[in-house]
């Protein structure tokens, strides 16, 4: 595995983060984070804190509910897990799992067997959500093109008819719900794309993951999407990113992997968008919402993470979430 250079962009001190007054509560938003924001992108690193470590902080740090993280980081046996976070006083919201779903049937059959351990494990710890994330257009590590960045419309209605497929498939077997996460350096990253995503799947089977950062990375807003299709919000990821060092990745042509590695995606309330007005927009859509914290950050130091979670959960909490 090539070795990401470790961040070097300064975090805000507990003294610099400004605290705003408390909100009013937001009752619908359940706030959670991550194994993401522990620095942890693969089943296995030696760059990345022990599931168990991962597991005592994200409790310590105030936070309920956890995702899954990369399959096989977190015990993949279902009654060892409920163990281990019950101990903890943690639940599970979703699972995460990655597909190449514009490719068409041919490729079916690798992302149902890819699929379906994980959803039967989410469903065991009694979570609804699966995240869908699409596949990379380029290597997020080399910087290698993989295929082209835009889809041709064939591509789209693949991507969107089998979509819909996994969103009936996991449905009937699991009884999860899938959503769909925008994402950098994928296909479904733009305001225009997403629109399009959406336009072109069927509401009643697809649902979004709202990830706050990879948006405003891709140029998005992320109040005005929820504003516009509000009844496809079924997620959210919340994460910022800096504006200098986003500027200068996007001159650069920087892939998302090393992006990362320079420090893009920063400690809330340092980045953008702004979180209080994003969640003031969620809780007006009348729904129950998850809103799980996740800043990427691999690879990173093994004590970077804890404070870090400290302070965003606090900065939180002044929102009111």
């Amino acid at each position: 595995m090539t070795s990401l250079p470790p961040q070097s962009s300064p975090q805000p001190s507990p003294q610099a983060s400004p605290q705003a007054p408390s909100a009013a509560p937001l009752s619908r938003i359940r706030v959670g984070s991550a194994p993401d924001s522990w620095g942890v992108w693969f089943p296995d690193d030696p760059q990345q804190v022990p599931w168990r470590r991962f597991l005592d902080e994200v409790a310590e740090s105030g936070y309920e509910w956890i995702e899954l993280g990369p399959y096989g980081y977190l015990p993949s046996e279902p009654a060892v897990l409920a163990d281990e976070t019950a101990r903890r006083n943690l639940k599970v919201s979703a699972g995460t799992v990655f597909t190449g779903l514009h490719r068409g049937p041919d490729v079916w059959d690798a992302t149902w067997a890819h699929i379906s351990d994980i959803a039967a494990l989410t469903r065991a710890m009694g979570a609804e959500h699966l995240v869908v994330i699409p596949s990379f257009w380029r290597d997020d590590k080399t910087g290698e093109v993989l295929e082209p960045d835009t889809l041709t419309a064939g591509q789209w209605g693949q991507l969107t008819r089998q979509t819909e497929r996994l969103g009936r498939e996991v449905r009937e077997r699991y009884g999860l719900k899938i959503v769909v996460h925008p994402h950098a350096d994928t296909h479904i990253d733009s305001e225009e794309n997403v629109a399009r995503f959406l336009d072109g799947t069927d509401s009643s089977l697809v649902s979004l993951c709202l990830d706050t950062g990879h948006y405003a990375y891709c140029g998005g807003d992320s109040v005005k999407l929820i504003e516009t299709y509000g009844e496809r919000i079924g997620y959210l990821h919340l994460k910022q990113v800096d504006p200098a060092i986003l500027a200068e990745v996007r001159a650069d042509g920087v892939p998302f992997g090393p992006a990362v590695a320079r420090g893009v995606m920063c400690e809330p309330p340092a980045g953008v968008p702004a979180l209080e007005p994003v969640l003031a927009a969620a809780q007006k859509l009348d729904v129950e919402l998850f809103a799980i914290v996740e800043q990427d950050m691999y690879p990173c130091p093994p004590d970077k993470p804890l404070p870090i979670a400290r302070r965003t959960r606090q900065f939180l909490r002044s929102c009111g979430a």
